[in-house]
């Protein structure tokens, strides 16, 4: 009887056929060689859990584009684990597109930490949907520097949001206490308590507006009273200048002079 053994992963088909499309799936993301311990935990997990998927991939070779985001970052010569739970769907296009969802493992990696989320993923406890299923390719600094921007985007929206979390709620007034939110909020409890004890109902946007229109024109009639009319009333702009009427009197300066000569005495 053949033993059960983790299925060895290295392509896309091969990772919804033999993970994705299982009810449940632990994937270990090798960074090297695994260690004794670390075949031993698998193993015992095989063994524990016969109708759950198990499977492996070299992460030194390969990168899970749609899912390193969601998992520690890759280090050389250490290993990584993630629980797949089926959400829907399935490969042949009558079940409709596949979809699923992830528990990555956070803590070290032990029989125990692997264990746990196996029993998480079974029970529906901690699985989060992811929006794309995960893709195989070959591992390279261009993909490596788009996944670490992507947990640059992922720590700021954390980071923004914890912010937003820790800041005081918008401060509220009610009483007057002296401010000019408190005393807009006491004007306008007092206009409603006015208009409930005298059932003023509140008026509708149309008798707004002939209110409106009935104060303009009594403003308009108001002014037409001091308006003040006449005949002669200059034109606006146009500078006042007095008439010519030719009766001006001038002094005749030769004249004048001619007297003064004639009061001059002779002293020769």
């Amino acid at each position: 009887m053949l033993e059960p053994h983790a299925a060895k992963i290295e392509k896309t088909k091969e990772l919804k056929e033999k993970c994705l499309n299982k009810d449940v799936c632990g994937l270990l993301l090798k960074g090297g060689k695994p260690e004794p311990f670390v075949k031993h935990a698998m193993a015992n997990l095989l063994g524990k859990y016969p109708s759950v998927q198990f499977a492996s991939v070299d992460s030194t070779l390969l990168f899970l584009t749609n899912l390193e985001e969601y998992l520690p970052e890759y280090v050389a010569g250490e290993h990584r684990f993630v629980v797949f739970k089926k959400v829907s769907g399935g490969l042949a296009e009558a079940d409709g597109r596949l979809k699923t969802s992830i528990i990555p493992l956070e803590d070290s990696l032990t029989f125990n930490s692997m264990n746990s989320l196996v029993s998480n993923a079974l029970n529906g406890k901690q699985v989060k949907k992811i929006p794309a299923l995960p893709n195989i390719k070959t591992r390279t600094r261009k993909l490596e520097e788009a996944e670490r921007q992507k947990r640059d985007r992922k720590k700021d929206q954390a980071r923004r949001k914890a912010q937003d979390d820790q800041k005081p709620p918008p401060q509220t007034f009610s009483a007057n206490d002296g401010s000019k939110e408190g005393r807009r909020l006491e004007r306008d409890r007092r206009r409603a308590e006015h208009n409930a004890q005298n059932n003023v109902k509140p008026k509708t946007p149309e008798e707004i507006a002939e209110i409106e229109n009935k104060r303009r024109e009594r403003m308009e009639e108001e002014a037409a009273k001091w308006k003040i009319e006449g005949e002669d009333e200059a034109e606006e702009g146009t500078p006042f200048e007095e008439e010519d009427t030719g009766d001006e009197e001038f002094e005749d300066i030769d004249d004048e002079e001619e007297d003064d000569d004639e009061d001059v005495l002779d002293l020769d």
